[in-house]
Order: C-alpha cells, then sequence, then structure tokens
C-alpha cells in the first residue's frame, strides 16, 4: 500500500537557524519559507537526491507542533510521510485494520498541493504517520 518516503518532518523552532545548516554547514539545497497556515506551521524543504525533509515552525499559538516543541526543545524528528496511489482507499483499508485516522479523518491540502492525512503515533510503533497521494 505505502509507496516511497516523501519526506521526513523535523520540529525546529527557530526555521531560520535550522535551515542554515542544511543549507550552509551541509550544503544542501533548500526553499524558501512558506507559511501554511490550514496546518498551523511554516515549512522549508530540504531535497535530497532519494527524498525530503521537511522543517516545520510553529505558525501561530495554536499551532500542533507547539506543545512537541515544549517536549523537546531543541526540535526533533516530528513525523514521517509516504507516498499512496489513493488516499481514501488507503484510509479506508487502514481504517478497516483498526489504525486511527487523526482530525475528522478527511484528507486536507498538504504543502505540495496533494491530499494527506495523519495517522495515529500509538498505531505505527510510536511514529506520527503521514499519507500524501502520489
Amino acid at each position: 500500500m505505502i509507496g516511497r518516503l516523501n519526506h521526513v518532518a523535523i520540529a525546529v523552532s527557530n526555521i531560520e537557524v535550522a535551515t542554515a545548516v542544511y543549507r550552509d554547514t551541509l550544503g544542501a539545497e533548500v526553499s524558501e519559507k512558506v507559511a501554511q497556515p490550514d496546518h498551523g506551521v511554516s515549512t522549508v524543504f530540504i531535497n535530497l537526491p532519494n527524498t525530503k525533509i521537511e522543517l516545520l515552525e510553529p505558525l501561530g499559538e495554536n499551532s500542533p507542533i507547539a506543545k512537541f516543541l515544549e517536549k523537546n526543545a531543541s526540535g526533533g524528528i516530528h513525523h514521517v510521510c509516504y507516498e499512496v496511489d489513493d488516499i481514501k482507499a488507503a484510509r479506508d483499508k487502514l481504517v478497516e485494520a483498526g489504525a486511527r485516522v487523526l482530525g475528522d479523518g478527511e484528507p486536507k491540502i498538504g504543502a505540495h498541493g496533494k491530499p494527506v492525512l495523519f495517522l495515529h503515533p500509538k498505531d505505527f510503533c510510536g511514529t506520527l504517520t503521514e499519507l500524501e497521494e502520489a
């Protein structure tokens, strides 16, 4: 059901500092910072030959990553994202198997302009998992 690893997301408290680490220290190609108000974060993508790293910074007081950063002040891996061919079919199969979809269960448009869903970390080895329609 799952396809390629689309990205690994890292929550950070200061996206400019984190971007500089990837760009200046590691020599990576980085995108511009983009506000994602529907998701409560700002994002920067680091393009790698085989996948991407997504830097997430809280956007507003109600950001879903604020509590994560309270517990992990220096930041850390927040979630992994896998591609699926048909996000609704994948959702239905996962729910039938007992997995929990976060939110209202309906796909939302993600940072790449494609439908995404998040799956409860307790159902996936303690890892928050995002599915993105390929």
